[in-house]
């Protein structure tokens, strides 16, 4: 079985300064899952992009600051899907999904409803346009980790 971690950076940037990459590199892990880069790829070094050993997929929020999730694997995925196909919420960056032969690795960062009921009430939409989604992966036999932020 492979070595999967997930992890909220709260901004790859901050990260990137309290030591996170050297953190990773002792994980011995396959596949890190990240969420909340807060970061657009203007903003993303080498390092970030592809630290020593992986390589490194990202859907990135079109807002500034905002969101944002990543995969770094140790190799190159045969298929990467960026977004779920949910405009309003593949705008946020939430959604990376990478297929290695018969798995399939996601990194989630759903929406948190916490700072008021229209966020709540996103939310509820983000999941009920997750499900379906949630169904097809299932159907499609294949095996499935999602890593995330489920907030």
């Amino acid at each position: 079985m492979p070595r999967i971690i997930s992890a909220n950076l709260n901004g790859i940037r901050s990260a990137t300064k309290k030591g996170f990459f050297e953190w990773m590199s002792k994980q011995s892990a396959d596949f890190i899952c990240v969420q909340e880069l807060k970061a657009q790829a203007p903003d993303m070094s080498p390092e970030m992009l592809a630290p020593e050993g992986y390589v490194g997929h990202f859907h990135y929020a079109e807002k500034k600051g905002y969101s944002g999730v990543g995969l770094y694997s140790k190799r190159a995925p045969n298929a990467v899907r960026i977004g779920f196909g949910n405009p309003e919420f593949d705008a946020e960056g939430r959604y990376v999904e990478c297929d290695f032969g018969d798995l399939t690795v996601i990194s989630l960062y759903c929406p948190s409803g916490s700072s008021g009921e229209e966020r709540q009430l996103a939310k509820f939409r983000f999941m009920e346009s997750f499900l379906p989604h949630l169904q097809e992966l299932k159907a499609s036999g294949r095996e499935v980790v999602i890593c995330g932020d489920w907030n």
